[in-house]
């Protein structure tokens, strides 16, 4: 799929045009910010004796569309290689659906979990050489995320809810593209985030006791605006200079 992507803007990329922002890779530290959407999911594992409870008889995670906003702060270690820093927030939810059997009939049951996290990815970033004003690039890393949302008071109304941890420990993954325009770097980035630490908080009900564990995963698609190739300023100061 990303091949299908990257083709258009790589035959694009070889017709020789004015290379916008010659010296970027000359400045060590960029700041800038990223905004995208994603869709929150969860790998579910079924207890041992799930087969043996009397009421839950299926469980599934339906993933929903959120929002990231996100702060970028970039160590350029050379032309290839950089250090990325994306604080940020997330906004998601996740819908838990249960089958179960009152003793009667069949029900289903929508639990929708919501989180906010105050997400502190750490990602290592390869590039390949620049084809005018285009490249591709390559992230992995770790997160930590803490979610705000997790210990949240529930109401008598919203019936029957299992709850998450807090905090998640992740393994983030991904590939984007980098077009270089004349007063900054625009670039398109999707990238999968699977946590590895289970987040499920046990109850004495059957909808927390027919899991063994519950991992969260993400996907985002983003949109990042990252500044210029003037040292000591942002690609603010530089088109602000242009305009007088």
């Amino acid at each position: 799929m990303f091949i299908i992507l990257f083709l258009p803007s790589f035959l694009f990329a070889q017709r020789k045009v004015p290379k916008n922002l010659p010296k970027y890779d000359e400045v060590k530290l960029h700041f800038g910010m990223a905004l995208g959407g994603n869709s929150m999911r969860a790998t579910i594992h079924n207890s041992a004796n799930f087969y043996q409870l009397d009421s839950v008889y299926s469980v599934e995670c339906i993933p929903q569309s959120g929002l990231n906003i996100n702060i970028v702060s970039n160590l350029n270690i050379n032309q290839y290689f950089s250090l990325r820093f994306l604080p940020g927030l997330n906004f998601g939810q996740r819908n838990m659906e249960y089958i179960y059997y009152t003793g009667v009939k069949f029900r289903k049951l929508t639990m929708q979990i919501t989180s906010t996290y105050l997400d502190f990815p750490i990602l290592f970033q390869i590039k390949t050489a620049r084809l005018n004003n285009f490249r591709m690039y390559g992230i992995g890393g770790w997160s930590y995320k803490w979610d705000l949302a997790a210990q949240r008071k529930l109401s008598d109304e919203e019936g029957p809810k299992i709850r998450f941890e807090p905090q998640v420990y992740s393994y983030e993954i991904g590939a984007g593209m980098d077009f270089f325009l004349q007063y900054f770097k625009f670039a398109i980035e999707a990238k999968f985030t699977v946590g590895i630490n289970n987040v499920l908080v046990y109850d004495n009900s059957q909808f927390t006791t027919s899991m063994e564990s519950l991992t969260p995963k993400m996907f985002t698609i983003s949109f990042l605006f990252e500044g210029s190739d003037s040292k000591g300023g942002s690609f603010w100061t530089k088109w602000f200079k242009k305009k007088k």
